[in-house]
């Protein structure tokens, strides 16, 4: 017998069916930018991937057939980490800027227990802005952005 807390925990990771996809870029400044896809086939996450960096940037991923090609539509540098392979590091290359992201994100939406379909966007973006201000007062930083664009 399994002792378990009453709920039945579903498919985690990309094999997840029902569950929204969200796909992170981490850039080397240490800033995230998320987006919610429909899939993560190779087309859709190398137009975000073509669209959010610039051609002569290293591009670190892990080893999703997803990302296969990136040179191909000119990714100058690409560069993957095995994580199936229990490879989280090779030399310069890895992904823990993304990763970090995730972990944060997760932490701070885990007290929900789940976020309604239509919402995760919105907690989604939350996490990305929290994350890429952490080293900020938030509640500075809110007062001036309010006061340069009052709602």
């Amino acid at each position: 017998m399994n002792c378990t807390s009453g709920r039945v925990r579903g498919k985690r990771g990309r094999g997840a069916g029902g569950k929204t996809i969200v796909f992170g870029l981490g850039k080397q400044d240490g800033q995230v930018y998320t987006e919610i896809v429909l899939n993560c086939q190779k087309e859709t996450l190398q137009a975000i991937i073509r669209g959010k960096t610039d051609v002569a940037a290293m591009v670190n991923t892990d080893g999703w057939r997803g990302y296969n090609g990136l040179v191909d539509v000119g990714v100058d540098r690409h560069f993957r980490v095995r994580h199936g392979q229990d490879e989280f590091v090779r030399g310069a290359s890895h992904s823990n800027g993304i990763e970090s992201f995730w972990r944060f994100a997760k932490a701070r939406l885990q007290p929900f227990r789940g976020v309604a379909k239509y919402t995760v966007e919105l907690h989604l973006k939350e996490c990305e802005f929290r994350f890429n201000h952490r080293h900020q007062n938030l509640y500075k930083l809110l007062l001036k952005l309010l006061r340069q664009q009052p709602l």
